[in-house]
This record gives C-alpha cells, structure tokens and sequence, in this order.
C-alpha cells in the first residue's frame, strides 16, 4: 500500500465515524426521535380553566335554587314566552360562527369576516332580548324583590348574560383582527379558543333555559 493511500484512509474513516455519529442520539443510543407535536396552547388551557371555574359557579347555582324551591315561598313567575326566540338566536350564533371558522380554514378571509359580524350581531340580539325578558317580568310585577323565584330568574340570566357580554368583547377584538388581515388559513388559532368560549356560553343557556322552564 502506498504512503499516499495511508494518509487519506483516516480521513475517510473519521468522515464516515462521524455521519455515523450525527445519526445517534444522545450517548450513542441510536437515532434521535422525531419532534413531539405541538403543546395544547396555554390560552386553551386558560379558557379551559376559565370555563371550568364558571360551571363550578352555575352549579352553586343550581344546589341553591332547586333547594330553595322546595322550601315555602318560593312564588311563581310567568316565563316570558320570547326566551323561546333568544335561545333560537344564540343557537344560530353558534352556527355562523362554525361557518366562518370553516371559511377561513379554506382561505375564505371574506366568508371569516361575514360569519363573525353575523355571529355579534346575533350575540347583540340575544341580549336585547334578554332585557325585553326582563321588562315582560316587570310588567308582571315580578321583581328581583317580589320572591325567591324572581329573584333566582334575574340572577341566572344575569350572570350568563354578563359573560356572554364579555364574549362579545373579545369578540369584537377577534372581528377587528379579522378585518386587519391577522388571520389566515395556518394562523386563526384566536378564532379557535373564541368558539371554545362562545359555545360553551351556549350550551350553558340551554342548560338554564331547561332549568328555568322545567325544574
């Protein structure tokens, strides 16, 4: 063998020694895993966490009013026969809203803007008819005073009424992010945690509005 192959045979082997090496992981075990998937995001976690908290209150809620109703006094109150119409709104909100998130999931930056400007204005309605609500009870002469009754009705549909308006807060944000060009087909994550929020708001009321007219 001659000199000159002797002094080019470890170079060749140190270059093969170290592919070898760049193709083990750490310590030699073989090779590196591929990259685990993306994290639940933390603002899931904390509209999750949020959301959690808000049953815990509704639930309170509950135990407190189907006990208080066995106990005398409780009183009656006519329903006010447009709820029927606000649960139908909010519904559909829920509606507009999974169409515009389909639409930006298929580059529709327009359909994402008609869906969440319907879907605020139906939110909007919803709580203009909740006050109508009210009023009709005032009419009857049922106030947050006149029974326990009463009262339970303007404090559950207050307090859902008080979160579904900060909804519509941040909703606003979302729509003015919406017609700034902020999201598009691989960057709507925002419009996501929203709808999380939104349709839980949703199934809250249906669960209230059976409370109401039933228990």
């Amino acid at each position: 063998m001659t000199t000159q192959a002797l002094r080019t045979r470890p170079a060749s082997a140190g270059r093969g020694t170290a592919g070898v090496r760049r193709g083990l992981g750490p310590a030699g075990r073989g090779a590196e895993p591929a990259a685990a998937g993306p994290a639940v995001s933390t603002a899931v976690i904390g509209v999750a966490a949020a959301l959690a908290a808000v049953a815990m209150l509704f639930i309170a809620f509950t135990t407190a009013y189907l006990a208080r109703r066995q106990e005398p006094g409780w009183g009656t109150i006519g329903m006010p026969p447009i709820l029927w119409l606000t649960t139908a709104i909010l519904l559909a909100s829920s509606g507009t809203l999974e169409w515009a998130r389909r639409r930006i999931a298929a580059g529709d930056i327009r359909g994402l803007q008609r869906g969440l400007s319907v879907t605020a204005g139906l939110g909007g309605a919803f709580l203009a008819g909740q006050l109508i609500a009210w009023r009709s009870l005032a009419a009857q002469g049922a106030y947050i005073s006149s029974n326990p009754h009463s009262a339970f009705f303007y404090m559950l549909t207050g307090a859902h009424g008080a979160h579904l308006l900060g909804g519509l807060g941040a909703l606003g944000i979302i729509l003015w992010k919406a017609y700034a060009g902020r999201y598009g087909v691989a960057s709507y994550a925002g419009v996501n945690v929203f709808a999380l929020y939104w349709h839980f708001m949703d199934l809250l009321w249906l669960y209230l509005f059976a409370l109401l007219f039933i228990a």
